[in-house]
């Protein structure tokens, strides 16, 4: 089997810039380009999808949905809480973003919507959620997995992680 394409299972090495409202948001120029392993989940599911069978120096404009990125705005994801219930030396402002353990242990993150009083509203929505994206991608290499990579399902080494 030929790795001369995207497909699962084999490591791209991919450029791109994101655009939202005709605002570039991230780039991988003076990263050096982002590494994922396809057919993983290790980028949003509209780009990775766009991105099957494109080769090496191969570029490509993709529009991606909010389904397909970050999810659709919810409405409901909010969320008020005692201003006791938060470390004491910790400068409440809104825009602050933090991480929220939920009643499962599991981390989200959220960012204070505002502050009234004694009371502070947190949003929990992605703060691309609702949001059309759009890439530019170009595909600057490919190879084979490690065997490591493979059974944990994602890149090792060199790659920042979003």
């Amino acid at each position: 089997m030929s790795k001369d394409s995207v497909q699962d299972g084999v490591v791209v090495s991919m450029e791109y810039t994101l655009h939202v409202d005709g605002e570039l948001l991230d780039s991988s120029e003076g990263h050096g380009p982002l590494q994922f392993l396809a057919g993983y989940g290790n980028i949003i599911p509209g780009l990775e999808s766009e991105m099957m069978g494109m080769k090496v120096g191969e570029g490509k404009d993709v529009v991606v949905a909010p389904a397909d990125g970050y999810g659709e705005y919810d409405e409901e994801a909010f969320l008020d809480v005692p201003r006791g219930q938060f470390p004491k030396d910790m400068k409440m402002e809104e825009g602050l973003e933090l991480t929220v353990r939920d009643n499962a242990g599991q981390a989200r993150y959220a960012r204070v919507e505002s502050i009234e009083g004694e009371t502070v509203r947190l949003n929990f929505n992605h703060p691309l959620a609702g949001d059309e994206l759009h890439f530019n991608v170009k595909v600057v290499g490919l190879r084979e997995p490690t065997d490591e990579e493979l059974s944990h399902g994602h890149v090792h080494e060199g790659g920042h992680h979003h």
